[in-house]
């Protein structure tokens, strides 16, 4: 299935549900409309704390952390969408995988890959300068943690869409529907402000090592 069949299947797939004749609710083993639509996007709980190295991420890329509105003329088309595929793909064939600590000297460190090394969320970070670039607003493109199978922190690039939210993620070239993904989402931005994070699980407040490492340096430069 291309890409433009995949991404009209996730937006057909609450829509149909509607069709559903009403005396099947009667049925609890069948999932009403709006859980299926519902279901297409993460539900997000209030206000977080960021991850610490986040902030020292805005501290030293403050164009990064500001709003952005979708450049003029965008629209989200299947077109646009396939710059998702396609820089998803590109990020995770150009990175080469190392830990902030063999790179950096340090538990955690964000930042956006200038010299093709980086960890989970360098990816993610490219990713996402690279999209805005494109034309796409922050709004769109938020920054994600997540436990992995065996409960590890991870961070993914979440793309906000239409047809709901997809991850973009350097442990997979394909990009899946959020609900389709093996991981438990814990945290990520807001598509209001980069700088403020939500909560994604409020039974769950625990941040995931190493991404809950305090980054002293980076949250003494915000005084």
């Amino acid at each position: 299935m291309d890409i433009a069949m995949r991404y009209v299947v996730l937006m057909l797939a609450a829509p149909v549900a509607l069709f559903v004749s009403p005396s099947t609710w009667a049925d609890e083993s069948l999932t009403r409309p709006q859980e299926v639509i519902r279901s297409l996007f993460m539900h997000e709980y209030g206000p977080v704390q960021a991850p610490p190295a986040f902030y020292r991420f805005c501290v030293e890329n403050q164009s990064e952390c500001l709003p952005r509105s979708a450049a003029h003329g965008f629209v989200e088309t299947v077109q646009q969408l396939e710059q998702l595929d396609e820089v998803n793909l590109r990020v995770n064939r150009t990175i080469v995988p190392e830990t902030d600590i063999a790179h950096y000297g340090i538990e955690d460190y964000w930042t956006i890959p200038k010299d093709g090394k980086g960890d989970c969320e360098d990816y993610a970070l490219m990713k996402r300068h690279i999209l805005i670039s494109m034309g796409w607003p922050t709004s769109a493109l938020l920054m994600t943690v997540v436990r992995i199978e065996n409960g590890e922190g991870h961070a993914v690039l979440t793309a906000r869409t239409n047809y709901g939210d997809l991850i973009l993620d350097n442990r997979s070239n394909e990009i899946l529907p959020w609900y389709q993904t093996a991981y438990s989402f814990k945290m990520r931005q807001s598509s209001y402000n980069p700088k403020i994070w939500v909560d994604l699980d409020p039974t769950d407040d625990v941040l995931p090592a190493p991404i809950a490492v305090p980054d002293l340096d980076g949250l003494a430069h915000l005084h």
